[in-house]
């Protein structure tokens, strides 16, 4: 017989996979660090984190909270990820997927309760502009999401520029004083591609005029039906983008899955 001994390769942690999930968890990571940092500059800038009370005064959507809670989300998974995979921890990697598993059976529950529950959908959208409409003046970043929306679907107010009446400086009330009484905000108006600067008044007095005459100088057409219109026109490219990061999550949860059997399999080996 031969003096050489036969070895046997035992089951080995694959530095693909292990070396895949860090990459993959590593930019989730940086972006959920920015996205948090982004969101608590926010806040310093307004003051929130030198009056923290002031974090109770939610008469309007803070557009700081979807940075923040985004941002810790990420970072959380992503550190987990990175740590889990990098050694080897299937404490880590377990509850790194099992988070990313919740995460998307949420999400796909949420997808399938608002197709179900499109009315009532329709009925939250409007009473959350409605209500952000009343903080118009509040929040300078909710400021400039209602004027994004109102810009980008070319709208004004929930369901059309009498909404603004909600809003205590635009109501068209005798006792307003406020020089933009029976106005809209500039974001209502009807773009003129000869101005290269937007006039900031264009919609003052502009409710006052006859139905038919405010179509000349501003929209007035609602928020919530052309936000459906535009879901409709880009319902393949909205539903892209949700398949995209459904798959992106599946590939996570299935990457972490193989490490943890990987592992097992080495430390039975043992």
């Amino acid at each position: 017989m031969s003096g050489k001994h036969q070895h046997f390769k035992g089951p080995e942690v694959s530095c693909c996979v292990k070396y895949f999930l860090f990459g993959f968890n590593i930019v989730f990571w940086l972006l959920g660090a920015s996205f948090l940092a982004i969101g608590f500059w926010a806040w310093a800038e307004k003051g929130v984190l030198s009056n923290i009370y002031s974090i109770t005064d939610l008469g309007g959507f803070d557009p700081v909270w979807l940075f923040i809670v985004t941002g810790a989300v990420m970072f959380v998974l992503g550190f987990a990820g990175c740590i889990g995979a990098l050694r080897e921890n299937t404490t880590l990697l377990k509850f790194f997927s099992v988070f990313l598993g919740l995460i998307f059976f949420l999400e796909l529950t949420a997808g399938i309760l608002a197709f179900v529950f499109k009315d009532w959908i329709k009925d939250q959208l409007n009473f959350f502009i409605n209500n952000n409409v009343k903080a118009y003046r509040d929040d300078i970043d909710l400021q400039n999401l209602i004027d994004f929306a109102q810009e980008y679907w070319s709208c004004c107010g929930a369901h059309g520029p009498n909404d603004w009446n909600l809003n205590i400086y635009f109501n068209c009330t005798d006792s307003n004083p406020s020089r933009e009484r029976c106005g809209v905000p500039f974001s209502c108006c009807v773009k003129d591609p000869a101005e290269d600067v937007p006039n900031t008044q264009c919609g003052y007095d502009v409710r006052l005029k006859l139905e038919l005459e405010q179509q000349s100088y501003i929209y007035t057409k609602g928020c919530v039906g052309q936000f459906e219109k535009w879901l409709q026109d880009n319902l393949i490219v909205v539903a892209g983008v949700f398949v995209a990061v459904a798959l992106l999550q599946i590939f996570g949860i299935c990457l972490a899955q193989n490490l943890i059997s990987d592992i097992k399999a080495v430390k039975a080996n043992w």
